[in-house]
């Protein structure tokens, strides 16, 4: 018989959602539950699959939460797999070591959580004899600037092997680092599969050995989009793992454009985001699609879709919600009027725009105090929201220009009387 078990990471259960759920509180309220649904699902797969081990690479909670709602939700989810006949390996990630709950859990006895000291244990065994041991490290606190590899024992001889790590690995956006490693350190290190967590994307870096990156199964904003999932692995009885993706998200988030070149009127803007809202969906299988939409093009409703942005928003959020399972998070405009013919009188509009991107949004003493006023939201913002907006300073020039170009578009708009 194969040894199987599910690779997963990141759930981040009860995560809190405040800035979507002060834009909508209904869209608040799924994305917050689905956190716990992706667990139901993940613990209603492995007990479909009759999986041998199901493994969690970190970070089940979400920073300082104290809510035992949360714990007895998650012991519930464990208890469920202890009548399955089913173990799990977790080790405790950056946001554990922050959680209150953290310490004060007591997990059944089919839970085993890592300490620190990387010891193995002994999972399984192949019909052949063969035996599986997993191998983890849990860190004690949320800061953990040096690679953890060290601590990590050596292969168990003559076994398959598989070790759960926490780790930024070389580094990536949006994620600070943590536990840095390279990657051919951890291929040196004779694991046969490294299950990993911390970073929201999935990826599979290596397959000999296995290095995967699962990604979070169930994404909490637009920054964490596309199709989300875990891993079914499956060790042969000759040793050889074979992975497939299993998708349990609740809700998929995506950025979709929708091109309003030559568009004329607003019911043809209605019905290009349709086509585009249909599509998304559809691709969302059984999942709500959570979108942003971005129209762009040269088109005659520029300036009224600027004037009007709370109807559009209503109207494109009424069309989501006609797909049925199907949300709008936000709309973005980069749209611009047509431009106009040679030799044609562009029209008063037309030069005021020219005039501010000519002697004001490129004006020095312009971009000084718009970085000045940036400057002082930042310094009133949570380090973590500074880190969205303006993480350094090629971000802060970029967020400076696109500020500015929207507020010319937004006076341009106010001032245009086009329907």
């Amino acid at each position: 018989m194969p040894f199987r078990f599910l690779h997963t990471a990141d759930l981040h259960l009860d995560s809190p959602l405040a800035s979507l759920a002060l834009r909508n509180a209904d869209l608040g309220d799924l994305v917050r539950g689905a956190t716990r649904k992706a667990l139901e699902r993940i613990v209603d797969l492995a007990i479909a699959e009759r999986v041998d081990a199901v493994i969690v690479a970190g970070d089940l909670y979400d920073g300082s939460q104290t809510s035992m709602a949360t714990a007895l939700f998650l012991m519930g989810q464990m208890r469920r797999l202890e009548a399955a006949d089913i173990r799990v390996f977790l080790i405790r990630g950056n946001h554990d070591a922050q959680s209150q709950i953290t310490r004060e859990l007591t997990f059944p006895p089919n839970v085993h959580v890592f300490d620190g000291r990387g010891k193995p244990v002994k999972a399984g065994a192949l019909a052949n004899g063969r035996e599986v041991h997993v191998h983890g490290v849990s860190f004690a606190n949320p800061h953990a600037p040096a690679s953890l590899l060290p601590t990590y024992r050596a292969p168990v001889p003559d076994a398959v092997n598989i070790g759960l790590m926490h780790t930024s690995l070389a580094g990536a956006s949006r994620h600070d680092p943590y536990a840095p490693v390279g990657l051919s350190d951890l291929a040196a290190h004779g694991f046969d599969y490294w299950a990993l967590g911390h970073i929201h994307q999935r990826r599979v870096h290596l397959e000999k050995p296995w290095i995967v990156m699962p990604g979070n199964p169930q994404g909490r904003d637009i920054n964490e989009g596309g199709p989300k999932g875990i891993t079914l692995a499956t060790v042969a009885e000759d040793g050889i793992i074979t992975c497939a993706v299993h998708p349990v998200a609740v809700a998929i988030f995506e950025r979709l454009a929708v091109d309003l070149s030559g568009i004329e009127d607003w019911p043809g803007m209605l019905a290009a985001a349709e086509d585009v809202l249909a599509e998304a969906r559809g691709a969302a299988g059984g999942a709500h699609l959570v979108a942003r939409l971005t129209l762009s093009g040269a088109t005659p409703l520029a300036w009224r879709l600027r004037r009007d942005e709370d109807l559009l928003l209503g109207e494109l959020q009424n069309l989501a919600a006609s797909l049925g399972e199907c949300w709008i998070e936000a709309v973005d405009l980069a749209v611009t009027p047509p431009a106009a013919a040679d030799g044609a009188d562009a029209g008063p509009l037309a030069e005021l725009d020219r005039l501010m991107r000519a002697d004001v949004l490129e004006n020095h003493a312009y971009r000084a105090d718009l970085r000045e006023t940036l400057a002082d939201l930042l310094r009133q913002l949570p380090k973590e929201a500074r880190s969205l907006l303006a993480a350094d300073e090629a971000a802060e020039e970029a967020l400076l220009a696109d500020l500015s170009e929207a507020g010319a578009a937004a006076v341009l708009a106010r001032l245009g009387e086009r329907t």
